[in-house]
């Protein structure tokens, strides 16, 4: 019988629980319509798109912090101005909601970004968007560099299909999604199913 293997994280003997919304900040990353309707739509963004808004729900009636990121690009896809790259409907920012632009993966290459969490004070990240191999990911290993405890709500994130590398087979969304959530939870992330797993 193969043996079930372990996360990092379980060999060093630790158990991380999913974070509070009474001590987190909710980061939705990259809701935009790009995801929905443009030429990188999302199979399951629609599902997540409803898990992000109850979520902000949640939060906002729990006084949970809440910051969107939002990518923009020169060319093609979140061109600045156009219907793609505007936030879908369902997570559109509250008043007061701070909105922070970025241009590559990772959300912390915009340092006011880093900034307000820092003045937030909360040592916790609640992050929800897209895509969870790409923006998600990339966000969660950087916060863990400068010291945050990331959970990642597994309902309120995708990704899409990907081409196969050295000729092997193309992924598919939901295979591109559990690798990439497996990789995260290896170290770097506690991953609950949805937020009925986080505390209050």
């Amino acid at each position: 019988m193969t043996e079930t293997p372990k996360t990092l994280l379980e060999l060093a003997g630790a158990a991380p629980a999913p974070a509070s919304l009474s001590d987190a900040t909710l980061v939705v990353i990259d809701a935009q319509n790009e995801y929905v309707s443009g030429p990188i739509a999302l199979p399951g963004v629609q599902p997540a798109l409803a898990a992000i808004a109850a979520l902000l729900a949640e939060a906002r009636a729990a006084g949970t912090p809440v910051v969107h990121l939002v990518h923009r690009a020169p060319a093609g896809v979140f061109v600045e101005g156009t219907e793609g790259a505007e936030i879908a409907p369902q997570a559109a920012p509250a008043e007061g909601e701070p909105v922070f632009k970025k241009e590559l993966p990772n959300g912390f290459t915009n340092p006011e970004f880093g900034r307000t969490l820092e003045r937030l004070g909360r040592k916790n990240l609640i992050l929800t968007g897209f895509m969870t191999h790409m923006c998600v990911d990339s966000t969660a290993r950087a916060a863990v560099d400068l010291g945050y405890g990331v959970t990642i709500v597994e309902n309120a994130v995708a990704s899409r299909p990907l081409p196969g590398v050295l000729g092997r087979p193309a992924r598919s969304a939901q295979e591109v999604h559990d690798g990439a959530l497996a990789g995260l939870a290896d170290l770097f992330a506690v991953v609950t199913p949805d937020a009925s797993g986080l505390g209050r």
